[in-house]
């Protein structure tokens, strides 16, 4: 059903925002050219583009926390200077971020209190009244939250829940969502979403940025499109489709499988992929075998993991965040030590090994916070390409570095990656975030892996960005590695893996492979709806029947 079938288009009333002939420059490059957009009230307005095509950069001008070179902003038809978040949210307009702004050492509850002005110190009485509206919150939009809870301790899911929470505690009348059901389950995405349209028929003015095209076709009321800091479009769900928007959005056709499946959401129980490996788990490259580990807070987050992948195929490992993803990352490259069982490469025990040595060995890895542990933001893109290098030949020694071999491998992975950079020698923390995966990827395949482990490898990544790191993973299949997919994205997982295990609190589930893999039986998995080890007997809780909800192609 689409937003428009479901819902009254927005009459002539005047925009609760408008943002007017919005330039934006970061030295020479332009970010933004002039860019009109306008919210109204009671509506849902869908924000497209690439990365780097300047929805961020739109939408953080909104929020204050970027100053415009030139434009204008009104609300309500009077025009303001918005010079900080402060003054966004003085004039009601809330943003949750795709990269959260929380302050890790606090508490949920303290975090809600950061934008008020209260002194230096906040009496019980404060916290406890904060910690209980946030409960209020929680119950009523459905997102479960501790308020006491230390952000650090927080999945990445539950940190997204708290920012969205954030604005609704701050009484936003403008939402502007960055990607918010990035790291929920399709059951969660459909609770969510919903109340964002509850949120609207309240007045409220809701911008959605989203890489989900079902999501701005089923619950806007318009969309508009950016492309190279330019609006090239406006359009109405119903007037539209997946395909034109991604057209529109990356300037050319996109052949992504990711379409297909958005346009068949509507069939129960389609297999997306009826490949099997070339080995399969005859002959497996990785064995994972009854392998547990703590999380941060010291309690048992992955038990006893069981599992393999085989040469040339994909393995998917699908779950919402939080429920030990993370843990498993971490124990297989080589940066959390289990507390049980045993990992191998080949015949080759990995165990205690330590990440450079499992590197060495052929097992690589694709983070899934690509920014904490897969780049060195202070470096180049040429310096980020090679510094795992530095100290063999021919780069040099442990007291001597070849700049030159260096430099020259660097150029060699831009061209072949086509990773878009002003030079070698730009800051990879300034890159989009589609060429900056494209720098993980390349540093990591070029070492010329036998298995490789990519987790969340398309997070946050638009269209074009998202086809071509699933092109990376399809080509090293084809060459004969085996790779581990660890993703929350359903679609990912359905349309890549031979074979998904679903994790739920910890647990592995039972494989599934074939007609098996339909986005129902594994979207309920995910929220623990069935039992995950077998997946072939239903719950009893779901009927025995999906309650996901039927969606109408986009097409």
């Amino acid at each position: 059903m689409t937003g428009a079938a479901s819902t009254t288009m927005p009459g002539p009333s005047a925009p609760a925002v408008s943002m007017l002939g919005i330039v934006k420059r970061f030295g020479a490059v332009e970010a933004l050219g002039g860019v009109d957009f306008d919210l109204l009230p009671g509506e849902i307005h869908g924000l497209l583009g690439e990365n780097g095509a300047g929805k961020s950069t739109l939408m953080n001008i909104l929020n204050g926390l970027l100053q415009p070179d030139a434009g204008t902003i009104r609300i309500g038809g009077d025009s303001v200077e918005i010079r900080g978040p402060h003054d966004a949210v003085g004039q009601g307009i809330g943003m949750v971020h795709q990269h959260f702004m929380l302050v890790p050492t606090l508490t949920v509850a303290e975090n809600m209190l950061l934008a008020d002005e209260l002194g230096p110190v906040v009496g019980r009485r404060v916290l406890a009244q904060t910690a209980a509206r946030i409960s209020d919150l929680s119950d009523h939009y459905g997102l479960d939250i501790d308020p006491e809870a230390r952000v650090w301790q927080l999945s990445v899911g539950e940190q997204q829940r708290v920012e969205i929470l954030r604005a609704l505690y701050h009484r936003a009348r403008v939402l502007i969502l960055d990607e918010p059901t990035a790291t929920l389950t399709p059951q969660e995405a459909d609770q969510l979403l919903p109340r964002l349209r509850s949120l609207a028929e309240h007045g409220a003015s809701v911008c959605l940025i989203t890489h989900h095209l079902d999501e701005v076709i089923s619950h806007t009321d318009r969309i508009s499109v950016l492309r190279h800091g330019k609006h090239v479009a406006t359009v109405a769900p119903s007037e539209t489709t997946t395909r034109e928007l991604a057209r529109l959005m990356v300037g050319r056709d996109v052949s992504l499988q990711t379409l297909l499946v958005e346009e068949a959401w509507g069939q129960p129980g389609l297999a997306v992929r009826r490949h099997r490996g070339a080995a399969g788990s005859d002959a497996p490259v990785l064995r994972v075998e009854r392998v547990s580990a703590r999380g941060d807070k010291g309690t048992i987050a992955l038990r006893e993991a069981t599992f393999s992948v085989g040469r040339g195929e994909i393995v998917g490992v699908s779950g919402v965040e939080g429920n030990g993803q993370s843990e498993l990352e971490e124990v297989l490259v080589g940066l959390r030590h289990p507390t049980d069982g045993r990992v191998w490469l080949d015949d080759l025990e990995l165990t205690r090994l330590s990440a450079p040595q499992r590197l060495a060995a052929g097992l690589g890895s694709v983070p899934s916070d690509r920014y904490r542990r897969g780049l060195i933001k202070q470096l180049s893109v040429a310096d980020n390409l090679v510094y795992d290098r530095v100290g063999r030949e021919p780069y040099g020694s442990a007291l001597t570095l070849n700049r030159k071999a260096l430099r020259a491998t660097a150029a060699e992975l831009i061209d072949r990656y086509s990773i878009r950079a002003s030079s070698p020698d730009q800051p990879v923390a300034k890159l989009s975030g589609g060429n900056a995966q494209r720098v993980v990827l390349a540093r990591t395949i070029d070492h010329g892996l036998r298995c490789l482990i990519a987790a969340q490898p398309t997070r946050g990544l638009d269209v074009g960005a998202m086809e071509f790191v699933w092109e990376t993973l399809e080509e090293a299949r084809a060459a004969g590695m085996g790779v581990l997919l660890i993703s929350t994205d359903l679609d990912e997982v359905l349309t890549l893996s031979d074979r998904v295990h679903v994790m739920y609190q910890g647990s592995l589930g039972a494989e599934l492979e074939g007609e098996e893999l339909s986005r129902d039986r594994v979207g309920l998995a995910m929220g623990g709806i069935g039992d995950h080890r077998d997946l072939g007997q239903p719950d009893a809780r779901a009927g025995q029947t999906s309650v996901l909800p039927e969606r109408e192609s986009a097409g």
